[in-house]
């Protein structure tokens, strides 16, 4: 595979991978008859502490009661996950002896809920055999999972849609991952009226997620360009590249977020704004499953994981934490000012949907009107100013590159190389975005 020779040994083809999705207000009320659908006998629920006393947890609650559904409850899940909390919930899986699943939360509870199925259904791997290249050996998953309906709560990561789980490992101080399409969920429960309950902080970090996912996925590298060629189907990575399925999901996904995430921010009542964004966050989870993010999500990570004191507003946790989204959004300027010289038309069409006007563009141009395009619409929403503002500074920034390095599923697919220099630069140009 293949049989005609490719350049370099590059990809050929690419496949989509994505979770059932039903979508609609109130549809969190069905979950009962589909795990009765499913002939689930003992179910795992897992939340996180603040969404256990919340309406989205209650409905699911209710609805496995009215259906007579035997559950047990997670609700221990460490917002911004650890590999000691994922080694937490795995334990609490091993335990349990579950034949299905419910996540109900955002990104961390879906991913570490990913991630208890996962160990359960294969008891006897150690917990780095999966985990991404280079931190973990990266194995393909062959086990076969338990049914895992997943009700996202946020608008942000389209974590019901991917087969992706993240995690800080805290020894090295980085995010890293698990990436297997084996792992996606399989429904994911898309109830606008969860969002309802989001506060202004959340929905705007969790649609800065939405936003780079959108132009991540459909500026990265295009999968006939990605190598190595992969020698049986099974390892051919989740992320694969730009290519012709993901374009038309990350450019929807972005149109929604020019069109609703002010409103959805400024104004909680606004239930048109929220419910849209709750759908792009799928549709982005759709695009970047399959194509992949590459540099903004690659440099944050150890934005997340060296953080020192910061706590954002509106997160009601007990440990400093930089939310993922705005880890991801503060380089966006500096990154898109440098990729934009691969592909620059698609620079300068994600800039006018994001509301620039590009009549008299010159195409050499295309990475700053994207740069100043999302420097204004951070501004607009009262970003904090920087990685400065969320306690870094120049001394950081060998520390940053560091963590960096090891993040090439998703460096890689950046469509420009990069070297150490060219990392520490983009991080030194993002220390102060206005």
């Amino acid at each position: 595979v293949p049989e005609r020779p490719t350049l370099g040994n590059t990809d050929y083809a690419f496949e989509m991978a994505i979770s059932n999705i039903r979508y609609g207000e109130g549809v969190t009320k069905e979950i009962g008859m589909d795990l009765q659908n499913l002939g689930a006998r003992k179910v795992c629920v897992m939340t996180d502490k603040n969404l256990s006393k919340l309406p989205p947890v209650n409905a699911v609650l209710n609805s496995l009661a009215k259906y007579g559904i035997n559950f047990q409850m997670y609700d221990n899940v460490r917002v911004e996950p650890t590999d000691q909390s994922f080694l937490d919930a795995i334990q609490f899986a091993k335990k349990g002896e579950f034949d299905a699943y419910v996540a109900v939360g955002g990104g961390s509870v879906m991913d570490t809920c990913k991630a208890a199925n996962l160990y359960a259904a294969s008891p006897s791997s150690e917990f780095l055999d999966y985990v991404n290249a280079p931190i973990g050996k990266g194995k393909p998953v062959t086990v076969p999972l338990k049914p895992l309906i997943a009700v996202p709560t946020t608008s942000g990561t389209g974590s019901e849609t991917t087969g992706v789980a993240i995690f800080d490992f805290k020894e090295l101080k980085v995010k890293t991952g698990i990436a297997s399409r084996a792992i996606k969920p399989t429904l994911g429960i898309i109830d606008p009226l969860h969002t309802l309950s989001m506060p202004e902080r959340i929905v705007a970090n969790s649609g800065f997620d939405v936003l780079c996912h959108a132009l991540e996925s459909y500026t990265a590298l295009p999968y006939t360009k990605r190598s190595p060629c992969p020698s049986n189907p099974i390892e051919r990575p989740a992320y694969q590249g730009s290519n012709p399925v993901s374009d038309v999901w990350a450019l929807h996904a972005l149109r929604v977020v020019a069109k609703y995430l002010k409103r959805a921010i400024r104004d909680p009542e606004d239930r048109e704004a929220r419910a849209n964004m709750h759908l792009a966050s799928a549709f982005a989870g759709i695009g970047f499953g399959n194509a992949g993010v590459h540099l903004c999500h690659g440099m944050s990570y150890p934005i997340s994981g060296l953080v020192k004191t910061y706590k954002p507003k509106d997160y009601n946790v007990d440990h400093s934490l930089v939310p993922h989204g705005l880890s991801v959004v503060l380089t966006s300027p500096a990154v898109f000012a440098f990729t934009a010289q691969i592909h620059p038309e698609r620079h300068l069409e994600a800039a006018e949907i994001l509301g620039a006007d590009i009549r008299t563009a010159r195409i050499k141009d295309a990475g700053l009107i994207l740069a100043d395009t999302l420097r204004k619409f951070l501004f607009d929403l009262n970003v904090d100013d920087g990685l400065a503002a969320i306690g870094y500074s120049k001394a950081d920034i060998p520390a940053l590159v560091k963590g960096t390095l090891p993040q090439e599923r998703v460096t890689k697919l950046s469509p420009r190389a990069q070297t150490e220099e060219d990392l520490s630069a983009l991080f030194e140009a993002s220390m102060k975005l206005y």
